[in-house]
């Protein structure tokens, strides 16, 4: 005979105890280690950067952007990159420089739509004193337009005005307030 029927009742119940609980805890750690469906697929980028500062280039060569930021990845799933802690310098000829800083930046291809989000401000490079602040901005640098529909401040030395939502041309140097249209602007001192 085998020496598992030469046991003892006892001994035998232990083993096949031991046994079942061994395949429980196998089973469990294997459910437990793949990925609910709310979870996020794990994604891996095919080149990235550190500390950075990048140039764009128009169609005669002339600078257009300066980018800046602490880290950029791109995924080749989708052809999107990642930028943390955008800063961005939008050279525009014969017209103001735009200054653009956020806690990300996406994009896909070759960067014809952006999208900044957290702590996205605006400044012109030559009136630092009025910035546009919000949490989600889309840019398009094809027309060189900037919006959102999101809450906006704009701030500037002789007072603030809220908003919901803007689009601004920045060729023309435009910004149309969407809605909810409030501000508080202090007098000018008097003479």
């Amino acid at each position: 005979m085998n020496a598992i029927f030469n046991l003892s009742w006892p001994i035998r119940l232990l083993l096949v105890a031991a046994v079942l609980l061994t395949l429980w805890l196998l089973i469990d750690n294997d459910t437990s280690s793949q990925p609910s469906g709310d979870m996020q697929v794990e994604r891996s980028s095919d080149y990235s950067m550190t500390d950075f500062t990048m140039t764009v280039m128009d169609l005669n060569g002339q600078p257009q952007r300066i980018i800046e930021g602490s880290e950029a990845s791109h995924y080749p799933e989708g052809d999107r990159t990642e930028i943390i802690k955008p800063n961005a310098l939008h050279i525009a000829v014969d017209n103001d420089d735009w200054i653009m800083q956020a806690d990300r930046a996406d994009t896909t291809g070759k960067g014809e739509h952006i999208k900044l989000t957290g702590n996205v401000i605006i400044t012109n490079k030559d009136q630092p004193e009025i910035q546009l602040l919000t949490e989600l901005l889309h840019l398009d640098t094809i027309n060189n337009t900037a919006y959102t529909d999101r809450p906006v401040l704009m701030r500037s030395p002789n007072g603030d005005t809220h908003s919901v939502g803007f689009h601004a041309a920045l060729k023309e140097e435009t910004i149309n307030l969407h809605s909810r249209v409030r501000g508080q602007y202090d007098a000018p001192a008097a003479n």
